[in-house]
């Protein structure tokens, strides 16, 4: 079922994060960040989906309100994981279609998002929904 991600959701995003995403974040920076982004309702939007017995959270979706001097606002996807047990079960279409129904109730022009070359699979489901592949570029990174 679709819901808001709380705090007690943090191990269950620390795991996702870990074995569907890749990333190692502990559990303790994950309760940090969460927090940061729940408290910032403007810009953030951080839907989750739980299993409807157990309320156990089998994935997330997060996306950030893009707004740029070149184009009309939008939601940046930040992240899509779901647990790997339960993947394949639309949950990752559940969540991106409930992204698309609040990106439209706050009046956005729609969504944008990034994916790694290697994740065919993801270009793959993206495509599925819709989205097209508009752009080939480079991410440059500089650490502070």
């Amino acid at each position: 079922m679709l819901r808001k991600l709380r705090l007690s959701d943090v191990e269950a995003i620390q795991q996702i994060n870990a074995t569907a995403l890749g990333y190692a974040v502990s559990v303790a920076q994950v309760q940090a960040y969460l927090g940061q982004l729940l408290a910032d309702t403007d810009h953030q939007c951080l839907i989750g989906w739980a299993d409807p017995t157990t309320d156990e959270l089998q994935g997330y979706v997060q996306a950030e309100l893009y707004q740029s001097l070149y184009a009309p606002a939008m939601f940046n996807v930040m992240g899509l994981a779901v647990a790997e047990s339960a993947q394949h079960q639309g949950i990752g279409r559940a969540l991106m279609t409930a992204l698309e129904q609040t990106a439209q109730d706050k009046g956005l022009a729609g969504i944008r998002l990034n994916s790694g070359m290697s994740r065919t699979g993801a270009h793959q489901f993206y495509t599925r929904l819709g989205y097209i592949s508009n752009k080939d570029q480079r991410r440059f990174y500089k650490e502070i």
